[in-house]
């Protein structure tokens, strides 16, 4: 019989990330440092939103682009923040989820055998939506010794005529790294001289610590080469309500909405009344979130190091990425062992790619408290096996 399965969707491995958590799924009492889903309820104000679309008969399809007014406010909180200004017309597009976003915006600008530059440790689909759309993924390693920062003139010496774009994603999953303003002028240069496309993941551009967000757009000459991917499940604690944006040059956006059309159609219409509502109202509810996963981020940080997990200070998102190499022990047995014997499910580091070998990924999106008792079952872990 022929074999049906295409040849680049068997090139890609199952998620690391969802190996370890079918696993913790079928057990009890376990503290989940693995998925990166906020522990919060969506803010009542969205909520209530939603149900008020529902019960005003508002569920047919929207607009492939999105609703009009959520477009609109997109813009308007794109300019208050970073000072970059988008037509809600033709240059922003409602996704599902930036998961659809990132597909579109790969799927959109590559051809085949164009190479993306993606520096790793990299959130999982990256390079996946890289290969499904017949391109292929470049990784530049970076290290924990220089907190996870990648270099210009790295990124520049693994270029080739091939070279299509440069993925940058940060606050960076999983590391919590966040990408200094020099160094992203650094790639803004790069992307001019040699005439690239920028897709840029922004989900965590409201969770940074003690530091300024800097929207790759709102670098010189950047707008007109950048597609900026950012949403509501992380800022907005919405992840079930599947809704993201898009934001670029109108022929970007356009390209990427043709897809989206023929896909998805549109994105759910009770989920877009909501994030609506969420921009709308929702700022002290990003703030009040923010400041409890900053209270967790020192909690866990600090633990890690004083267990000798040695922890680079995460500086956004919510995910801190201690090494596990004193312990002996490679980091996928590491996570079985400890998910084994003490319930807590964190994620091996080379999930994320080859240079997370050594580290784990834990997610501070979970209770203070559960993460308290994560770090005193841990500590019993290493002294176990220490």
């Amino acid at each position: 019989m022929r074999r049906f399965i295409s040849q680049r969707v068997q090139r890609v491995p199952p998620s690391g990330i969802r190996y370890f958590f079918d696993i913790a799924a079928t057990m009890d009492d376990v503290i989940s440092l693995g998925i990166g889903e906020p522990d919060f309820t969506s803010p009542a104000s969205i909520r209530a939103a939603g149900v008020r679309s529902l019960e005003a008969g508002k569920t047919a399809y929207t607009s492939n682009h999105g609703i009009f007014e959520l477009r609109e406010q997109i813009s308007v909180y794109i300019k208050r923040l970073y000072g970059v200004e988008y037509d809600p017309a033709t240059e922003v597009l409602i996704t599902v989820g930036v998961s659809e976003g990132m597909y579109l915006a790969m799927t959109a600008i590559i051809d085949v055998g164009d190479e993306v530059i993606i520096p790793e440790p990299a959130y999982v689909s990256y390079a996946p939506e890289v290969v499904f759309a017949d391109g292929c993924p470049v990784f530049i390693p970076t290290c924990a010794e220089r907190g996870f920062q990648i270099t210009p003139e790295e990124i520049e010496a693994r270029m080739t005529p091939s070279t299509k774009a440069i993925m940058v994603g940060y606050p960076n999953n999983p590391t919590g790294a966040v990408l200094s303003r020099e160094s992203m002028a650094g790639i803004a240069y790069l992307a001019e001289k040699y005439d690239l496309a920028i897709i840029s993941d922004e989900i965590y551009d409201r969770l940074g610590y003690d530091i300024d967000h800097t929207n790759f757009a709102s670098l010189p000459d950047m707008r007109e080469r950048s597609i900026i991917l950012g949403g509501f499940s992380k800022s907005h604690a919405m992840t079930g309500w599947r809704l993201g944006w898009a934001v670029g040059p109108e022929a970007m956006i356009g390209a990427m909405a043709k897809i989206h059309q023929y896909t998805i159609m549109s994105a759910p219409t009770i989920s877009q009344y909501g994030a609506l509502q969420g921009l709308l109202d929702g700022d002290d509810d990003v703030l009040r979130m923010r400041d409890e996963y900053n209270r967790r981020r020192v909690l866990l940080y600090q633990g890690f190091n004083e267990l000798g997990l040695s922890c680079v200070e995460p500086k956004g998102a919510f995910y801190a990425f201690p090494s596990i190499r004193t312990t002996g022990m490679d980091e996928f047995t590491f996570c079985e062992k400890l998910l084994e014997e003490e319930q807590v499910a964190v994620i091996p580091g080379t999930a994320f790619g080859p240079s997370g070998k050594g580290h784990i990924r834990a997610c501070y999106a979970t209770g203070y408290d559960q993460i308290e008792e994560a770090l005193t079952r841990i500590e019993r872990f290493l002294k176990r096996h220490n």
